[in-house]
């Protein structure tokens, strides 16, 4: 099998950094397959970027290497390669990995570098690092383990016996707004009773879980369980992150009865 590379980034697409790491690569390995999972981060956003990779790594297969680049150019970070269930990960200790894995990894290395490191390290350790893995270089071979990465405190939703308030965590391109409240949440909260759903405001009201996109009059707000088992806000025909200004953050509130 090709060897597979993903690039997860907030680079733009317009920008040189893809089209440079990639040819670095390809000039080691013309036969590595490189997935650009996106490079439409918004810039510096670890939270965004850490749920789209935590929520698309496990469809790879086993050894596939995935390179996240998001706040990575000119920081001071140091560049680690994490080893986990078969895959490898290569970003700096910016908070991203202790979003993605909610379990410690099997490794953590931090990798030898020449001080000052690179300003696009991506191009100069990941591409590098990625292609001597490639090669069959063992991950001890980049330099010492640690015990753990830097970790960001992720937001979760408050309860209480009848609320629940959790926040938009993803802003797909439909504009569905994604949150942080899960189906296993909502039905432990709810015991079977009436609820409203509050979207930013008293003003946005849902009344019902709908089972798809359509099941609600065209042009009307509607909630469901998406295929990650989270509660997502849509509206039938419509966008409607953009119609109510929804960002990630914006809250979501659950008043149960």
């Amino acid at each position: 099998m090709k060897p597979i590379v993903t690039l997860t980034t907030d680079w733009n697409k317009h920008d040189f950094y893809a089209g440079a790491f990639k040819g670095k690569l390809l000039k080691a390995h013309d036969d590595a397959h490189i997935i650009e999972i996106t490079h439409q981060i918004k810039p510096l956003h670890v939270p965004e970027a850490a749920f789209i990779l935590a929520n698309t790594y496990p469809h790879f297969p086993q050894g596939t290497i995935h390179v996240m680049a998001v706040k990575s150019l000119g920081h001071q970070q140091h560049p680690i390669l994490v080893v986990h269930d078969g895959h490898y990960f290569l970003g700096n200790d910016n908070g991203v990995f202790g979003l993605i894995f909610q379990q410690t990894p099997e490794q953590i290395i931090r990798i030898d570098q020449p001080n000052p490191l690179p300003t696009f390290p991506a191009a100069g350790v990941f591409a590098e690092v990625a292609s001597q893995l490639i090669s069959g270089k063992s991950p001890d071979e980049f330099g010492p383990q640690q015990p753990s990465f830097y970790k960001r405190i992720p937001l979760r939703p408050t309860i209480d016996e009848s609320v629940i308030i959790g926040r938009i965590v993803y802003i797909d391109s439909f504009d569905n707004a994604i949150t942080n409240i899960s189906k296993d949440l909502f039905d432990r909260v709810a015991r079977s009773r009436k609820y409203q759903i509050f979207v930013q405001s008293n003003s946005n009201k849902i009344n019902q879980i709908s089972s798809n996109y359509y099941d609600a009059p065209e042009g009307e707000l509607l909630a469901l369980f998406n295929s990650l088992n989270l509660l997502e806000i849509a509206m039938n025909g419509g966008n409607a992150a953009q119609i109510l200004s929804l960002d990630t953050d914006s809250t979501v509130r659950i008043t149960f009865f």
